[in-house]
């Protein structure tokens, strides 16, 4: 029952920022930009272990790997420009893909543990 509650609320965050967006894109970006994952994700880990520690190593990795993120925000308008929605969306999540792999490499180098 309670994975059920979690899912639930989840579900319920992603479709209003959906149905928010179609009326308003700024108000949907803003709602969007929030890192509301990440927040749920911190309140879920506290209510299940209690464990700050955890949830500040969580919050560092997720520091460092929003940087690589904002490549599919910067390539999608850019692709949607040459190629219909879904093969720019697919071209969006492979290079963020790659820019993943890419900060984790260089965090490795200079002996940042995620």
């Amino acid at each position: 029952m309670y994975y059920a509650i979690k899912v639930l609320i989840s579900a319920i965050l992603i479709v209003a920022i959906s149905e928010l967006s179609k009326r308003s894109s700024l108000l949907g970006a803003i709602l969007a930009s929030i890192p509301l994952v990440s927040v749920m994700a911190f309140i879920w880990m506290y209510v299940d272990t209690k464990n700050v520690e955890a949830i500040s190593k969580l919050s560092i990795s997720i520091f460092w790997l929003v940087i690589p993120s904002l490549v599919l925000f910067i390539a999608l308008p850019v692709l949607l420009k040459y190629f219909n929605f879904y093969m720019a969306l697919i071209g969006s999540i492979t290079l963020t893909i790659i820019s993943y792999y890419l900060m984790i490499y260089l965090l490795e180098k200079f002996n940042i543990s995620l």
